[in-house]
């Protein structure tokens, strides 16, 4: 076990959900978190992926009480149901990692008609999160965790609200750090509207991390090459990718502290365009407008 992530016993007692734990990141957080004695519950869209995971978790976590469940974040029915299945069987939750997450070359649409970058990467994690969250007041103190990223950082004008589509234009990265923003943005909203409840909110960018992450043919040609070589060659194993995560859900010092950008477990400062609050608040009422949850 990585300095600073615990004891063994650390997360008896806690149940953990993760959004997209069948590979990468993702699937070392359920490790790690497994292996300090949690309850995990991780997602996969794909069953075969999911099963053949879960069998791996048990084995290295040391821990038999891990869980896979079915989950399209593309998807409001999909996550309606997977909030219902997980409300039913388990009767708390105390932490939800958002950690699923995707990059496009070609822009295309949920059933919803949504983009599917900004659908995946924010709305899905917005509308579960809201979905979820009587359950971890009702477990606090409770903590909540958003995967982002420094390519945040690239939106450097902001969100586009009047384009967050991406209908008069889409470019794949500009596409991703659009979403990326909106995870931070979500994250500072949250922690505000949640302050007292018991509940903390924090986000982080876990790093270059060599993973499944744009392959599989989301990301084509060129761009897909260049991505694959450099993360390939210097990118950290999604074994260290995942210790910010295990970190914010599992330390006992980070009790009660919210609001938070990390890296590499330290507290980073975000983009000049992630710290408006009023783009916050105006992305939680579109985010509303959208799922329908969390007004």
């Amino acid at each position: 076990m990585c300095p600073g992530m615990g004891e063994p016993s650390t997360m008896r007692g806690k149940v953990v959900v993760i959004t997209g734990g069948n590979a990468g990141i993702g699937k070392e957080t359920a490790v790690g978190l497994a292996a300090l004695g949690a309850t995990v519950i991780f997602t996969s869209r794909n069953p075969d992926r999911g099963a053949d995971a879960l069998r791996e978790i048990r084995e290295r976590g040391a821990n038999e009480d891990v869980h896979c469940l079915p989950l399209d974040l593309a998807s409001t029915a999909s996550i309606k149901a997977f909030a219902a299945e997980l409300l039913g069987r388990f009767d708390r939750l105390d932490v939800l990692i958002n950690n699923a997450g995707l990059i496009l070359s070609a822009r295309s649409e949920t059933a919803e008609g949504l983009e599917m970058t900004f659908a995946v990467n924010h709305l899905g994690h917005f509308m579960l999160t809201a979905l979820l969250l009587d359950r971890l007041k009702a477990s606090a103190p409770a903590r909540i965790i958003n995967v982002s990223s420094d390519a945040h950082r690239a939106a450097v004008k902001g969100l586009d609200f009047d384009d967050l589509q991406a209908n008069r234009s889409y470019g794949s990265f500009r596409a991703y750090a659009q979403s990326k923003l909106a995870n931070v943005l979500f994250t500072r909203e949250l922690a505000r509207r949640l302050e007292g409840s018991g509940v903390a909110v924090n986000a982080l960018h876990p790093g270059l991390v060599r993973s499944r992450f744009a392959g599989d043919g989301d990301v084509r040609g060129l761009m897909g090459a260049v991505f694959g070589m450099i993360s390939w060659a210097f990118g950290l194993s999604p074994a260290e990718g995942a210790e910010t995560s295990i970190w914010l859900a599992s330390a006992p010092e980070l009790s009660g502290r919210s609001g938070g950008y990390f890296v590499q477990r330290r507290e980073r400062a975000v983009s000049r365009a992630a710290a408006d609050p009023a783009a916050a608040r105006r992305l939680w009422e579109v985010s509303v407008q959208l799922t329908g949850v969390g007004g």
